[in-house]
């Protein structure tokens, strides 16, 4: 799990300036530092404790536990940003590359029917901590488990054609056209990187992948169990 919005929240009660480019956050030592606080600290217990009352068994990690998520930090590089359609160099600052994902420890707890909660937090072998994109973790994850799926939950019901007008989301599509939306500038912000997580994942084993709003009742059982679904299934 992530945690960008309290993580923003933060700053701005901090008074930490925050940059975020093509949905993806700049991470100087501040941020890094608040990130720890939030993803591996307040959010991760919430979910924990909120899992315990369903009577969930769950285990909070970060990507540094048991060095699940091995990582390099990102270099700086020149990109295009989709805000002010201006190439610009960009130093990313403490956020981390995924290069491997070790799930050995993942596979002991859920052997023994534990439920972990990874917060998006990695390292290198130097132990240097690192922010990394929480979708890029979960796909990650999805494909050293051998996933059949990957299941998205977010605070949006789905992907739109145009943002704020239901009758515009999109049940189904391929990876091919998911790119088409990246290309296209349809998908913006946080969607993103998730749209660019889902299509790796896709091109490497995982079935599907779906995106749907967390906070609604029941909306993981409609998603699964009915063939209209309520959010976005995005296929191979």
């Amino acid at each position: 799990h992530g945690g960008g919005k309290q993580l923003s929240e933060l700053a701005s009660k901090m008074g930490v300036q925050q940059t975020i480019i093509n949905g993806r956050r700049v991470t100087d030592d501040a941020t890094l530092d608040m990130a720890k606080m939030i993803f591996a600290g307040k959010i991760n217990t919430d979910i924990l404790a909120a899992l315990r009352n369903r009577g969930t068994q769950a285990v909070g990690l970060s990507g540094v536990d048991g060095g699940i998520v091995h990582a390099v930090q990102r270099a700086s590089k020149e990109v295009l940003n989709r805000a002010t359609g201006e190439r610009e160099q960009v130093d990313w600052g403490h956020v981390g590359d995924v290069v491997e994902i070790n799930a050995r420890l993942l596979h002991v707890l859920l052997d023994q029917d534990y439920l972990p909660v990874v917060s998006s937090l990695g390292a290198d072998t130097e132990g240097r901590v690192f922010n990394i994109n929480a979708d890029t973790i979960a796909a990650e994850v999805a494909v050293s488990l051998q996933a059949e799926k990957l299941i998205i939950l977010s605070d949006v019901e789905g992907i739109y054609l145009r943002p704020g007008e239901p009758e515009t989301k999109l049940s189904r599509l391929t990876a091919d056209e998911a790119e088409g939306l990246i290309r296209d500038q349809v998908a913006t912000g946080g969607m993103i990187p998730k749209l660019q997580n889902i299509i790796e994942l896709l091109r490497r084993g995982v079935r599907s992948a779906h995106i749907i709003n967390g906070a609604l009742r029941n909306m993981l059982l409609a998603e699964i169990f009915t063939d209209e679904g309520t959010g976005t299934m995005i296929v191979a």
